[in-house]
């Protein structure tokens, strides 16, 4: 301060000492990361209730439902269990969070840039990075999982608690994290390449060719390889042949929700790849037969009609896409210049992969499996580009995170599943799906008694139907988000996906429910 400014009449001193703690964040940001920083401290100091009922109460011990309402049912479980309400009201503010995400991403920006422009040195600070960190959908359902899990203790104690989270399935967020890794690999996506190159050759090997090979073939794959591993594919190769053409964010938005729709349904040609349908096979009795019969026809059909529908609505796009292409190839510096990979080497990838598929659900086995991938990578290290853990790791936090939130749902899912006729409960299941994974969404109705085959299938077919709405509509989308992410520069908007997948959804749909 300077020395004039100490004679101006009501100058004041400012002490260092009394800058607010959480100066560095904005006042937004305080309001919201105050209360995870402190809530461990109060309940320290209040200590914790005596171990209480289980987390969650289990639906079958809610009694004397007979004859009550849906909003009398759900009133009453709030009162034997008012956690249930609590882990809901979290639920929706982590659902809001990750709708918020890419104004918190821009903001973060905004903030390193001003602090660039004021001090001419790198903007990077405390506050930007928690900014950069809070705008990261990966991160939100993990971020919500502190005051989901601090609320639960200090109302149950810290037992049930600990209890839930070691029953608590996280076999999913295992494997995709697993198949993610694997699947992006240099040879695995050189062979996928070489397959789909073939297939948008007949095309001309035009940008549009390309596109329509891989949001075609590639979510079919889904049904055999699974839908991690299919998504992860599609993404990396669309990134390759599409995004670094620097399309329109209208083509780029209609691109990401195409994927997302035609990978949930492009995994039903099979009972044992898509997540949905996995969880209610072998209790529903469907089989590989029955899946083709009732689901996988239907589905083909719907993702080349809303496919080429897009590539009609997009082909003046497409056509400016073409002539960049060539531009690009016919520079020197812009050829690609890997070398081949040896086939041997293609061939132990496949293997480690289609391991992992047999091996899905014993997590002992595949991640075992995938420490002997990472070793042979390091041995074949001049043929493999460095194995990239972040995208799969921040993935499988995302998918950990909802896992943990989602169960916690079923006091109020599984009682609306129940009351809702064929009709209704197809719509319902896809409404329901864009704000819950739909494996969850058809793991609750299983365990409503009294489905008629009509309701079994169309409480699955709903939930695939809706499963590209949001990024938590299905398990493989945050695998595509996270790797398409760089060409979306501050966060993808919920609302322009949602748009995006709009008019596949609706088609999907009506295949669903009119194809016989």
């Amino acid at each position: 301060m300077s020395a004039g400014s100490l004679d101006r009449p009501g100058a004041t001193i400012r002490s260092p000492m009394k800058r607010p703690l959480l100066r560095p964040f904005p006042g937004r940001l305080s309001a919201l990361v105050a209360p995870l920083l402190l809530a461990p401290a109060v309940l320290a100091a209040e200590g914790l209730p005596a171990d209480g009922e289980p987390l969650p109460i289990p639906l079958e011990a809610y009694d004397g439902e007979a004859g009550m309402t849906l909003w009398q049912v759900l009133v009453h479980r709030v009162h034997e269990d008012p956690v249930n309400l609590v882990a809901t009201a979290v639920f929706l503010l982590a659902i809001v969070h990750t709708f918020a995400a890419a104004r918190i991403t821009a903001a973060a920006h905004r903030l390193q840039h001003r602090i660039e422009k004021e001090t001419g040195r790198p903007g990077h600070s405390f506050g930007v990075e928690m900014l950069h960190f809070l705008g990261e959908v990966e991160a939100v359902f993990g971020i919500w999982a502190i005051p989901l899990l601090l609320a639960a203790a200090a109302m149950k104690g810290w037992r049930p608690v600990e209890d839930y989270v070691a029953h608590v399935h996280f076999t999913e967020p295992m494997f995709v994290v697993v198949i993610m890794a694997i699947a992006s690999t240099r040879p695995v996506l050189a062979f996928a390449e070489r397959c789909l190159g073939a297939v948008a050759s007949l095309g001309g090997g035009t940008p549009l060719a390309w596109w329509a090979a891989i949001l075609t073939i590639g979510p079919l794959l889904g049904s055999f390889i699974t839908e991690p591993a299919a998504m992860t594919i599609c993404a990396l190769l669309l990134a390759r042949h599409l995004f670094e053409l620097d399309p329109s964010p209208r083509l780029r938005y209609g691109t990401l929700g195409l994927l997302f729709v035609n990978v949930s349904v492009g995994g039903t040609l099979t009972h044992f790849a898509a997540p949905p349908v996995l969880m209610v096979a072998t209790k529903y009795g469907w089989g590989l037969t029955f899946m083709l019969r009732s689901f996988g026809w239907k589905a083909a059909i719907a993702i080349l009609v809303a496919t080429a529908a897009y590539a009609a609505f997009f082909r003046k796009e497409f056509s400016v896409l073409a002539g960049r292409r060539q531009a690009r190839l016919a520079d020197p510096a812009e050829r690609p210049s890997e070398r081949s990979v040896p086939g041997w080497i293609v061939v132990a990838h496949l293997l480690f992969l289609g391991w992992t598929v047999f091996t899905a659900h014993t997590p002992a086995l595949f991640v075992a499996g995938f420490l002997y991938f990472l070793a042979f990578t390091q041995a074949t290290a001049p043929h493999q580009n460095p194995v990239n853990l972040r995208p799969p790791l921040l993935v499988g936090f995302f998918l950990a995170g909802l896992v943990l939130h989602g169960t916690l749902q079923q006091w109020w899912i599984a009682p609306v599943l129940a009351r809702l006729e064929e009709l209704p409960l197809f719509l319902g299941a896809t409404v329901l799906t864009a704000f819950n994974d739909n494996a969850a969404i058809t793991y609750l109705a299983s365990l409503v008694p009294g489905f008629t085959p009509e309701l079994k299938y169309a409480v699955v077919a709903g939930a695939v139907a809706g499963g590209g709405l949001t990024v938590i509509a299905n398990a493989p989308n945050p695998a595509g988000q996270s790797l398409l992410s760089r060409y979306f520069p501050d966060g993808v908007v919920p609302a322009r996906l949602f748009l995006g997948a709009l008019l596949p959804t609706v088609l999907v749909a009506l295949a669903f429910l009119l194809l016989p």
